[in-house]
């Protein structure tokens, strides 16, 4: 695989068009190599899609940048339709970027006569790609439903650099936060890099997905800057409810950092109004609608990935 030309292909009519091509760009200037290939979508009046590639890709490394902000449904069959057209056209390698994966909530048998979502999709996408590459996915242990190299990169480091540009007065007496005792692991790995030794962690109740009748967190937040990690924003509901637990016990300021900010109904407004300000990634199209809301670009992050990848070089030189 490494060293041969290399693919970037999107879908020039999709919300991920100018992150594949900041993309393609960063990495065209490192190598000529690198080049964009366009991706269409044709669909037929009763609702199903075709896929066609522009250019050909035949003995091509392949790295398809998919649209995250797809409705869940049209994400998997643009997925699969164009794993299958990239394999059915000679590609040397299929990787899907995925920079929100999509289904992954769904990752264990947790009441009778439900599906494992997560591993059906890990078979799905198994059939035509030979590798993936994500951020911050929501369990660890989904990698285990791969039998292809599953790449789960981590941006707590673009976070942490990012704080001390943009909000250096911030980090002082600042606690991390996991909303739930799911997100522990990840809200430690960020507090080991601010060199902050305890963490804050908050427990919950759900009567059913979406909503929240108790909760209560463990840990100081007592004139402490609460940061508050998770990796997805949907209802916007845990947040709130941790956001006001933490002022409720004599917080200051309150952050959150959600890679994926997914933002259902009118979440963006709600969750707006609890926290002093909430940041999200690009991994999901991002509309900028009030100053309460910040973005951090993953284009370079992905860029250096999709290369190192290319090239046969160490990842985990993007964690260090």
């Amino acid at each position: 695989m490494y060293k041969n030309e290399c693919m970037i292909i999107a879908n020039p009519e999709g919300n991920a068009w100018n992150f594949a091509y900041s993309i393609y760009k960063k990495l065209n200037r490192r190598s000529k190599r690198y080049k964009l290939n366009e991706l269409y979508v044709k669909q037929f009046r009763d609702g199903e899609i075709k896929i066609k590639i522009k250019e050909s890709i035949r003995r091509k490394n392949c790295f398809f940048i998919h649209d995250s902000s797809l409705e869940p449904s049209q994400w998997l069959m643009q997925l699969i339709f164009a794993n299958e057209a990239m394999k059915n056209s000679s590609a040397n390698e299929v990787i899907d970027v995925l920079p929100y994966l999509k289904f992954s909530r769904q990752d264990r048998k947790d009441e009778s006569r439900v599906s494992i979502n997560a591993k059906i999709i890990a078979n799905t996408i198994c059939l035509y790609a030979n590798r993936v590459l994500t951020v911050d996915s929501h369990s660890s242990q989904i990698q285990g439903f791969y039998t292809i190299p599953f790449d789960n990169l981590y941006s707590s480091g673009m976070l942490v650099k990012y704080l001390k540009k943009r909000h250096a007065s911030f980090l002082r007496d600042i606690v991390v936060m996991s909303p739930d005792a799911g997100g522990a692991s990840r809200a430690r790995a960020f507090a080991d890099k601010l060199g902050i030794e305890e963490i804050v962690i908050g427990s919950k109740h759900r009567p059913k997905a979406g909503e929240i009748d108790e909760y209560k967190i463990t840990g100081n937040v007592k004139d402490k800057n609460v940061l508050i990690i998770d990796d997805i924003v949907d209802s916007g509901n845990t947040l709130i409810r941790a956001a006001r637990e933490a002022r409720r016990n004599g917080a200051k300021e309150i952050y959150a950092y959600c890679t994926h900010g997914v933002f259902s109904d009118n979440a963006y407004d709600k969750v707006s109004k609890e926290l002093d300000l909430i940041i999200v990634s690009n991994s999901i199209y991002q509309k900028t609608r009030n100053d309460k809301v910040e973005i951090i670009k993953l284009d370079d992050f992905f860029a250096e990935a999709i290369y190192r990848t290319n090239e046969g070089k160490s990842l985990s030189k993007l964690f260090e």
